[in-house]
Formats: C-alpha cells, sequence, structure tokens
C-alpha cells in the first residue's frame, strides 16, 4: 500500500499541493468540494463522512441525541484516527489534498500548514462563505444536523478567523467562494481555478529534491536484474543448504525482490560453475 501511493504520487498531478477547506457548519462546503475538485487526483481528508458512516454502523443516531454521548465519542475518536493514518499515507507520497479544516481551530491549520511547507507542498485555502440565516437554514436540512447555538457560535468564530487565514496564506492563495445562493458560474469558474493550479508545474526546491531522489530510488531498484527465474532452483533453510523451488518472484511493500513471498536475503543463487 505505500510503495503504490508513493509510485502514484510520482506522475500524480496534484502531487505537493494542499488545499484547505474552511467555512462554518451549513456553508456547503462538502457540496462546493465536491463539484470544484473531482478528476484532479486531489485526496479528500475529511472526518465528517467516515463518522457519521461509523455512526449508522453502530446503530447511533445521526441527531445527535445527549444519551449517546459516550459512545457517539468513542465512533468520533476512532474516525478521527483512521483519517489521521490516511492522511499519513496521502502526505508519504506527497500526494494532492484536500484539507476539511473547518476554519474554527486556527492555531491547528497553522501548524499543518507549517509542517507541508516543510515537506515542500504549495499550499492554499478556499473560503466557503455564507451568511448566518443561510448557514442555520441549511443546517436545519442536513441529516446530522446541530444544535442551532453550536452553529451560531461556529459561524462567529470562523467570521472572526477570516482575515487572520487570508494573512496566514497571503492573498494570492487565499479564495473565497460566495455560496449564499447555488450558482452554477461561480462553481465552474472556482473549478478552472483549482484545475490551473493542479497543473501549475513543481517549483519548489524541497519538493524538486524529493522527487529526485524517489526517481533516482525507484530507478536504482527496477534496474537490480537477478539471475533466475520461476522453475529454478535456489538454496534455502537455516543454511541454506535445502534446494528450494522457485514459483514466484515478486516484491514486499518496501520494494524489495522475494522469492516464494520470502525476501531474497533469505535464500542463496547457486552457483552454475561449482
Amino acid at each position: 500500500m505505500e510503495r503504490f501511493i508513493i509510485r502514484e504520487g510520482l506522475y500524480d498531478p496534484g502531487i505537493f499541493k494542499a488545499f484547505f477547506l474552511a467555512g462554518g457548519p451549513g456553508s456547503g462546503k462538502s457540496f462546493v468540494n465536491s463539484k470544484i475538485t473531482p478528476g484532479l487526483g486531489l485526496k479528500n481528508v475529511d472526518s465528517d463522512k467516515p463518522f457519521e458512516v461509523a455512526l449508522k454502523k453502530a446503530n447511533l443516531s445521526l441527531d445527535m441525541p445527549p444519551e449517546e454521548e459516550y459512545f457517539r465519542d468513542l465512533v468520533r475518536a476512532r474516525s478521527k484516527r483512521l483519517t489521521s493514518k490516511r492522511l499519513d499515507l496521502y502526505i508519504k507520497g506527497r500526494l494532492g489534498l484536500v484539507i476539511d479544516s473547518t476554519g474554527r481551530d486556527l492555531t491547528k491549520i497553522e501548524t499543518g500548514l507549517a509542517a507541508l511547507k516543510r515537506l515542500g507542498y504549495d499550499t492554499y485555502m478556499i473560503f466557503v462563505n455564507t451568511n448566518l440565516d443561510v448557514a442555520l437554514a441549511r443546517n436545519a436540512k442536513r441529516a446530522r444536523s446541530i444544535p442551532i447555538d453550536i452553529v451560531k457560535k461556529s459561524h462567529a468564530q470562523i467570521q472572526q478567523n477570516m482575515g487572520k487565514m487570508q494573512r496566514l496564506f497571503g492573498m494570492k492563495n487565499f479564495f473565497v467562494i460566495d455560496n449564499n445562493e447555488l450558482n452554477q458560474n461561480i462553481l465552474d469558474d472556482a473549478y478552472k481555478m483549482v484545475r490551473k493550479i493542479v497543473k501549475k508545474p513543481i517549483d519548489n526546491y524541497t519538493a524538486k529534491m524529493w522527487l529526485k531522489k524517489e526517481k533516482e530510488a525507484r530507478k536504482i531498484k527496477e534496474d537490480i536484474k537477478i539471475p533466475i527465474k520461476v522453475g529454478d532452483t535456489v538454496m534455502g533453510g537455516k543454511f541454506k543448504n535445502k534446494r528450494i523451488t522457485v514459483k514466484k518472484i515478486g516484491k514486499n511493500e518496501k520494494g524489495d525482490i522475494t522469492i516464494n513471498d520470502k525476501s531474497i536475503l533469505r535464500v542463496r543463487i547457486p552457483n552454475e560453475n561449482a
């Protein structure tokens, strides 16, 4: 899995691009994301969807009743752990990312932004903006609605953080999408903007060096030739004196050559001239 992610990253159009998505409950972030990022090779990092799926599997209500809080928190914690592991894999391959950050926790965004920049990522923020009335109306229609007081508090915090996030990402890398009314033209323009960014050549020095090293490492691994084929005999066992028929030649998750699903280092190739 890990090796596949890295290989995908080398030739992925969205490699070394990260989009933070901000907006409060009822802003329509998920809807906007589904319209402006599909087909661009970007990996979505959002614990909300896995959380909702897990709630349903656990037969817990999406209405979030107080009496289910203990079990719901267990499900939420597990969903966040799974999302974090998935994000780690994506980052190992330097894949393009769409990170649902809501925009409420500025410190968390700042920490994630700094970490990605150190790795060579170009980072952007897409702020999905709505007024409070629209946010409340949309939240009421959601399958997993949020209490009105939380929607109001969250909306106020995110609006307050808007200017700070703009300074954090820079004017050129901060984009606001007005989602008070469904407007296909706005979504089309946003999609074209994201696509243009994704297709931009990599210019970051750190990113270029990572790509160079990965390509060199991959070339070395692919250039390795072994003088055996399926059906040949090798020597294995504790003292490498047991004759073993080669039934399968492959690679493990690290990219190392394997014979019969075991590392090639655990067998000895007989010397034909001996």
